[in-house]
């Protein structure tokens, strides 16, 4: 059984004397078999009330500690107190430190992988959300995010740099359904960028996360893991100590829309910088001339975790000249998914969390005048139908026309479970696509299937929703340089766009030194903007 302590400035420490208690995990693929006695195995272990015997039960994984309110504030106090040496570290060091983290997670990707299915995580799944650590953390795209760290021009007699300096301490909340994932992307960039971290795990799934936190990032840091703290506490009372805090700069937050909008609301009262990775609603478009067999590849990715992962598209728009085949094609490859295990190599279906929303969502489409394709039963792990099973099986929605959908919670809002709406272009005009694509009240991905070089070059310069956009590719597969990240609308909140966190835990300053002025001309205005 793997046990992690809190983590406070870059050392383990032991929470009893704080008032705190434990969080286990059972592994998820015996809760799905059996839940009513991995329940109480949990609650048993959680509460402190379980037996001898209950430490050694094959089912259970591991233990994260909870964190009091002194750990908390040691943690800010240890971070505020060590970052400026650690912002002092030479960059090229610093991305040092984010290499050997990317060979160090290949190194224990087999480590990972397990913890993150024991968590409940399908294998399929879990090896593409370790591939897009790795494509986070390549060296390449620390690189180059380390070339946009500064800019040094000589002028007039000047030097003129334009530098991103640190903010200072970050606080991390990262995302309940895939705090590993999620950790990966944001902490170890913001810590090259010269901060200080201190992470809030989730008490609902804080194992894997925990792993990296404890195993991967803080022996990297050397003389200088004072700067990382790990901690696993309820956010609604993390959060308002974050607020009131003289020793924290910025809350990044991973979270649904309607939270992060008002979390960003409130950091502005308190003086700190909001960095928003919120809900998405992305979009597959496929034109009339695009590869059939490969869109749909692109498509099925929405049912990846059961769509309960913010890059994997929500909608479909198909040109009409191919939507009847693209829609029989897609039904065939959804009908074809299985329910199961996590650790079976052929499923990628996750239990869903929000199953009542799902009926509501279908039920108001259906209403309005959209069709049922496939899809929609609730299953137990064994594809038994049962009312209240923990799957749904994967459902495909048929909306004609772009007006309709305008109107539909299933193509305007996230929905966050196995379902994908296709929308049937009518007008089948990509200026109107790509309008529909711009009033998207969310900013993400959005990717594109096509050919026709009018399409793809229209699609590329008018295409303003999104942090990211694709084309030809797959939506949900990672490149290294290519943010994992960010996005516009309530994706991003206010200033939101694609996500490199070295700049966006940093801020630019700019600095002009006089070398090579004659005293005289120092305070000549025309001369310092003449042309030479």
């Amino acid at each position: 059984m793997r046990s992690y302590r809190s983590l406070v400035g870059g050392h383990p420490v032991d929470g009893h004397a704080d008032g705190a208690g434990w969080v286990h995990w059972v592994r998820a693929g015996d809760a799905l078999e059996a839940p009513y006695d991995m329940a109480a195995l949990k609650a048993t272990l959680d509460t402190g009330a379980a037996g001898p015997d209950a430490f050694t039960h094959p089912s259970l994984v591991g233990r994260v500690a909870l964190s009091g309110p002194d750990q908390r504030r040691q943690a800010l106090a240890a971070a505020r107190a060590h970052q400026p040496a650690w912002g002092r570290v030479p960059l090229a060091e610093r991305v040092g430190f984010v290499t050997a983290f990317h060979q160090v997670l290949r190194a224990r990707h087999d480590e990972l992988l397990d913890l993150l299915v024991a968590e409940g995580h399908p294998v399929r799944v879990a090896r593409m959300e370790i591939s897009t650590m790795l494509a986070a953390v390549h060296p390449r795209t620390a690189t180059v995010a380390a070339r946009l760290m500064n800019c040094d021009h000589r002028v007039n007699g000047r030097r003129i740099e334009l530098v991103r300096k640190p903010d200072g301490v970050v606080g991390l909340i990262p995302a309940r359904n895939a705090a590993a994932a999620t950790l990966v992307f944001s902490a170890v960039m913001t810590l090259a960028a010269g901060n200080a971290v201190v992470v809030d795990l989730p008490p609902s799934a804080p194992l894997s996360a925990a792993f990296v936190c404890h195993e991967l990032i803080a022996p990297l840091l050397a003389g200088h893991a004072r700067v990382f703290s790990a901690l696993c506490a309820p956010v609604r009372e993390v959060v308002p100590e974050w607020l009131a805090s003289p020793d924290l700069d910025d809350i990044y937050y991973f979270g649904p829309s309607r939270r992060g909008l008002e979390l960003a609301a409130e950091c502005l009262r308190h003086g700190k910088k909001p960095i928003l990775e919120l809900s998405a609603n992305d979009t597959v478009v496929v034109w009339r001339d695009a590869r059939l067999d490969l869109a749909i590849a692109a498509m099925l990715e929405a049912f990846y975790a059961s769509g309960q992962i913010c890059l994997t598209p929500n909608r479909a728009v198909l040109h009409p000249q191919i939507a009847d085949e693209a829609i029989k094609g897609l039904r065939r490859e959804i009908e074809r998914l299985v329910v199961g295990r996590p650790e079976r190599t052929d499923v990628i279906l996750s239990p869903v969390v929000r199953r009542a929303e799902f009926t509501e969502v279908v039920a108001e489409a259906v209403g309005a005048g959209a069709t049922l394709v496939t899809g929609g039963e609730f299953v137990d792990v064994h594809e038994v139908p049962r009312a209240r099973g923990p799957f749904i099986r994967p459902a495909l929605l048929r909306v004609d026309g772009l007006k309709q959908a305008r109107t539909l919670r299933a193509a305007c809002e996230e929905t966050f479970c196995p379902l994908l709406t296709a929308v049937i272009a009518d007008p089948a005009r990509i200026d109107d696509v790509i309008a529909f694509l711009n009033a998207n009240r969310y900013g993400l991905r959005n990717s594109l299937w096509a050919t026709d070089r009018a399409v793809i070059a229209a699609f590329r310069t008018e295409v303003r929703n999104g942090g990211t956009l694709k084309i030809n590719d797959s939506h949900l597969g990672p490149v290294p340089l290519l943010p994992i990240d960010g996005g516009t609308a309530r994706t991003g909140g206010p200033g939101g766009e694609a996500n490199l966190p070295m700049l966006r835990t940093t801020h630019l300053q700019a600095i002009s030194t006089a070398t090579d002025v004659p005293d005289d001309l120092l305070f000549d205005y025309s001369s310092a903007v003449a042309d030479t």
